[in-house]
């Protein structure tokens, strides 16, 4: 609606001083000039009507007609119509004015809508990109502390288990079962790591990235077919961009493995355009599940999640679903101008 109404509202309340092709008399905002080209017409017309009737004596012939009935009272009809009409060019004029007001106080609260939606998607991205970077200190944290302690212990229990100086059985199976535990809880460490802070991003980039996380999928979901294509050159993303696209498959590959009970899955990632600002990434999982009907509110956050990542980075996402015809998850983000140099 905003797109719709400015320049319409601005037309009506800016004016323009600058001289018209027609001696200065037309104003050159396009609305204004309707205006007064609307009032010239009128003005002709009664003009052109006035010496119509004037030339053919239309009152006295409407007097000469009426005269059987003056009962009636027909001859006060043009004093009628005259207050009538300029009644309603009064109530014209209030209403006109009341819709220049109520349009100037749109375009304020649009305004002011405007701001506010801005700042919102501002603060939803400083909100990412600080949720990002705890995500990533823990997982370094993570890794740097606890692996190291869980490796320690690890090696104490080896050589328990491995001690050829006459270590009990019941000490051996002791130190077997603590290593066992450490092998056990450094996978599910290793996978948190991963959630946490995608593997090979930072050093790989976002294809090696997205191929990572599909070929865990694969391994999850053995009996899904898994289709990744990457086209483009992906290694000169901003990080922000690099994340929201790799936050955008993993959310969608999770989302099919938790609700989908689909068979073929179709993840592409596309990076068309050069130098210019039709320069953007396009992303798509498509899967051929149980899908879900349209209209029906989702309950969960992972959406909306990530229409705002995507939101914050000016992109556009879209979500198409039929009961039994599956899912498809589309979005398309525009490459900041300093990668565009940098590609």
């Amino acid at each position: 609606m905003s797109a719709r109404l400015h320049p319409v509202c601005d037309s009506i309340a800016v004016s323009a001083e600058s001289p018209s092709p027609l001696g200065g008399l037309l104003p050159r905002d396009p609305l204004r000039r309707a205006q007064v080209r609307d009032a010239a017409l009128i003005v002709v017309t009664a003009v052109g009507a006035w010496v119509l009737c004037a030339f053919f004596n239309l009152t006295e012939v409407l007097r000469h007609l009426t005269a059987p009935y003056e009962r009636y009272q027909l001859d006060e009809l043009p004093s009628m119509l005259l207050v009538l009409g300029l009644g309603l060019t009064w109530f014209a004029t209030r209403r006109y004015r009341e819709a220049r007001q109520e349009i100037a106080r749109r375009i304020v609260a649009e305004a002011q809508l405007s701001a506010a939606l801005a700042d919102n998607r501002r603060l939803a991205q400083q909100y990412v990109q600080l949720q990002e970077a705890e995500r990533k200190t823990l997982a370094r944290e993570l890794h740097d502390e606890l692996g190291q302690y869980l490796n320690v212990i690890k090696l104490d229990a080896v050589g328990l288990r491995d001690d050829p100086r006459g270590a009990t059985m019941t000490m051996r199976q002791r130190a077997s079962a603590i290593v066992e535990n450490c092998n056990h809880i450094h996978g599910a460490l290793a996978t948190l790591i991963r959630e946490l802070r995608p593997a090979g991003l930072d050093e790989l980039g976002l294809a090696a990235a997205v191929e990572h996380c599909v070929q865990i999928w694969r391994t999850r979901l053995p009996e899904v077919s898994l289709r990744l294509s990457i086209e483009g050159d992906f290694t000169t993303l901003p990080e922000s961009v690099a994340l929201t696209l790799y936050r955008l498959v993993q959310e969608a590959l999770t989302n099919i493995a938790k609700h989908a009970a689909a068979r073929h899955v179709a993840v592409r990632l596309d990076r068309s355009g050069s130098g210019a600002a039709g320069d953007s990434i396009e992303v798509t999982v498509a899967d051929d599940g149980v899908g879900t009907a349209a209209g029906l509110p989702t309950r969960g956050l992972g959406l909306i999640g990530m229409r705002e990542r995507v939101m914050a980075l000016q992109g556009e996402l879209a979500f198409t679903s039929a009961a039994g015809e599956g899912c498809e998850l589309s979005a398309r983000i525009p490459v900041p101008s300093d990668a565009r140099s940098a590609r």
